[in-house]
């Protein structure tokens, strides 16, 4: 076999590994956005948040009570997660990451919250699932105002 057979065999196998390294950690099924408008997403969203979320932030979304107040260990109560709270002022890709990293990578030093990271936990899909879940609870104006955050992050 000649050198440039050679070169093009090693580089085929080359090429084949990075496509397979790349859809094991993407595939056309996973979505990259809270997709409110797909309701296969937003069911298993759903389930997810009540199994993992609903304890803290609440069954219908509202949150703890008193959750702009500070406890005395300086964590905040968990936040509503409908209107009333700030979820949505924040784009889609934050609160990805913030759910998956936890908020300390996000916060000001100092910073105090019992909210875990569910890296490890819950997948890529899992949480988007969850976020398209609670966008799906909020009114169309709240979802409006978010989708220009995520234009503007963009």
């Amino acid at each position: 076999m000649t050198k440039t057979g050679r070169t093009t065999i090693a580089l085929g196998v080359v090429l084949v590994a990075v496509a397979g390294a790349f859809m094991a950690v993407w595939s056309p099924g996973t979505p990259t956005q809270a997709d409110h408008t797909n309701a296969e997403l937003v069911a298993q969203g759903q389930q997810i948040y009540q199994q993992y979320c609903a304890s803290c932030h609440g069954a219908g979304l509202e949150g703890q009570p008193n959750w702009q107040t500070r406890r005395p260990s300086g964590a905040l109560p968990a936040p509503p997660h409908d209107e009333s709270g700030h979820t949505w002022h924040h784009p889609d890709q934050l609160l990805f990451q913030m759910t998956k990293f936890g908020i300390k990578p996000f916060a000001p030093q100092g910073w105090v919250s019992d909210m875990p990271a569910f890296e490890g936990v819950l997948s890529d899909e899992q949480i988007w699932a969850v976020l398209a879940f609670i966008k799906s609870r909020w009114p169309e104006k709240v979802r409006e105002y978010q989708r220009q955050r995520n234009e503007a992050a963009r």
